[in-house]
């Protein structure tokens, strides 16, 4: 009787000690996440807080888990202990592995993000170090899944038969990551030869045209004019015949065409369309020497076209920038409509005949 009473208390001792152990860890482990939020919001103001949650619901969760094991002890027998004690070193195994994952994961991220702010600043080209945050990111997750796998020894007779059919497996795997390995491929050509970079702004398509905001392992996001994010895969922008407004001379030539009847006059016309372009503020000269000593003007217009029921006046306009020439053209065309109704410049519109034929019996 005594010997059963002392085993009873020794066992209600273990059950508290396991308990209070995991309260202790699970306070230390709240107040450790309140500390290091704290830290990281004064440290990086706006970074969000994601992967400190998800590292305090691994740790929790693990000790809790730790704790079920450890209690279980008490009520199998010596022969399925070892079994727990496996049970809990594997547990122990993957909870630390992912920790450390997730600790490494965003250590890198915010690394990484806090150099590409700093060549931001200092006006430099982060597009490489952007691409190369996704690919250590990818790393990092893949060696800690791996590490978590080979906890478990019943995955080597997994492995082991894997490797028995290694031809069929990877002719499957080939044909299912093509399109994946393709868009890496092509994230890979986009950081080396640079056709674009974060920042620049380019057009894809007539539908598809914004500043290139991220380039990713897999896709390229823009931002086009409506605040709208494209999400084009690698593979796919390597093929297309993009235009880069930012590569190279910034400054772009404008084409302004404006359709008057035949009845106007063709040369007030050129007159009006070449003054208020030329007042504009964001017109750039962009004439040599040699047109300034010959008296050619800033903006130079021609008729280039007879058509069915206008004729068809372009003016030719030099800008410092994309953006400026797309302000220039929207300005320009209001302000020349006005100025050829003031003058009495008619833009026509289509002239249709209709002829009524009588039918005779």
């Amino acid at each position: 009787m005594i010997e059963f009473l002392e085993t009873y208390k020794q066992t209600i001792i273990y059950g508290v000690i396991v308990i209070a152990v995991i309260i202790v860890l699970r306070i230390l482990t709240n107040k450790l996440h309140h500390w290091l939020s704290k830290e990281k919001q004064r440290k990086f103001p706006g970074e969000p807080s994601k992967p400190l949650n998800v590292l305090k619901r691994i740790l929790n969760t693990l000790w809790v888990v730790l704790g079920l094991i450890a209690l279980t002890f008490l009520i199998v027998d010596e022969t399925q202990q070892s079994m727990l004690a496996n049970e809990f070193k594997t547990a122990l195994h993957i909870g630390v592995v992912l920790a450390l994952t997730v600790i490494a994961a965003s250590t890198s991220n915010m690394w990484f993000k806090y150099d590409i702010k700093k060549k931001i600043e200092n006006e430099q080209d982060p597009t490489s170090f952007q691409f190369l945050r996704y690919v250590v990111l990818v790393v990092i997750y893949f060696v800690g899944i791996l590490l978590c796998l080979l906890a478990f020894p019943s995955l080597k007779g997994v492995a082991q038969t894997a490797l028995g059919g290694a031809g069929v497996m990877a002719l499957i795997a080939g044909l299912a990551a093509q399109e994946a390995l393709a868009n890496i491929i092509g994230g890979l050509f986009i950081i080396t030869f640079k056709p674009f970079k974060v920042g620049d702004l380019v057009k894809v398509t007539d539908t598809m045209v914004g500043r290139v905001v991220d380039i990713t392992l897999r896709h390229t996001v823009i931002r086009n004019f409506e605040n709208k994010m494209i999400v084009i895969p690698n593979a796919i922008i390597n093929k297309e015949k993009l235009i880069n407004y930012d590569m190279g001379e910034l400054k772009c030539c404008e084409r302004i065409e404006i359709g008057i009847s035949y009845d106007s006059d063709v040369d007030l016309a050129k007159k009006i369309m070449q003054e208020e372009c030329e007042n504009h503020p964001l017109i750039l000269d962009n004439r040599t020497e040699e047109d300034i000593q010959e008296g050619k003007p800033i903006v130079r217009t021609a008729l280039v076209k007879l058509d069915d029921f206008s004729v068809i006046i372009r003016a030719w306009t030099w800008e410092r920038s994309y953006s400026d020439s797309f302000q220039l053209k929207v300005d320009v065309l209001e302000s020349i409509k006005k100025r050829f109704e003031k003058e009495g410049i008619e833009i026509p519109f289509p002239y249709r005949t209709i002829v009524m034929k009588n039918n005779k019996d």
